[in-house]
């Protein structure tokens, strides 16, 4: 009989051991919750470093060349994008979401620098990847340039870069949302989003792309002064007839 109680005592189960020693269940709940807050802890430090984040593959001039257009006129002409700084180069805006508010924010910042751009005799441009409702006319206000269409979002590329919601716990965004709200700019929730957007400059003729932002996080802005001295390099095409 001795034997058997003691077989029964060492076959306790940890549940049985646990209502037997209270404090025991109490550690191991703490010990569990701490692993939980650990690894939370951790999931956000890593989330704000770059460490995971998708490397732009830069774009090549004759990559850009070829990506097709369109006009948002009522009968919208097809074109390739080279059109756009043949002459004379080109600022060009590739716009997450027409209707973010920090989108509209960097379209309020390459639109100060129009007056000079204007000087320099350099077009400012912005593609959009999707035409919805009155998305492009509500952005119009904040972007004093032509505004195209890139339905394959060829711009967003040559490989597309997405952030889905990891952006929501990187600090760096917050600080963009409320630089955004503190300068005055609102928005709304209308259009795809995720798929990251940029700024090019582009020289004249074949003379390259002169500068390439690629957005890192939402709100990641181009620097308008960088915008504007790699405008300053961009060397007009004279035609033949104004050689002579």
């Amino acid at each position: 009989m001795t034997s058997a109680k003691a077989g029964s005592a060492s076959a306790q189960s940890p549940e049985m051991s646990f209502l037997q020693d209270p404090s025991s269940f109490t550690m191991g709940m703490w010990s569990i919750g701490a692993g939980a807050l650990g690894a939370a802890a951790l999931a956000l430090v890593l989330a704000n470093t770059d460490i995971f984040l998708s490397k732009p593959l830069r774009a090549t001039l004759e990559y850009l060349e070829e990506i097709d257009l369109k006009t948002l006129e009522k009968e919208p002409r097809t074109f390739k994008a080279k059109e756009l700084w043949e002459k004379n180069g080109a600022v060009i805006m590739a716009v997450r979401r027409p209707g973010c508010f920090l989108c509209r924010e960097e379209a309020a910042d390459l639109s100060s620098l129009k007056p000079k751009l204007d000087e320099l005799g350099v077009p400012l441009y912005a593609v959009v990847k999707e035409q919805i409702r009155t998305e492009v006319k509500d952005f119009q206000p904040y972007f004093k340039g032509e505004i195209f269409l890139d339905e394959k979002k060829k711009f967003y590329g040559p490989q597309r870069r997405k952030m889905m919601f990891m952006g929501f716990v990187r600090l760096g965004v917050w600080n963009n949302f409320f630089r955004a709200r503190n300068g005055g700019f609102s928005g709304n929730l209308e259009g795809e989003g995720f798929i990251l957007g940029g700024v090019f400059v582009v020289g004249s003729g074949k003379q390259g792309i002169l500068l390439e932002h690629r957005e890192k996080e939402f709100g990641d802005k181009v620097n308008p002064v960088s915008v504007l001295e790699a405008a300053r390099k961009i060397k007009p095409q004279t035609s033949a007839s104004e050689k002579k």
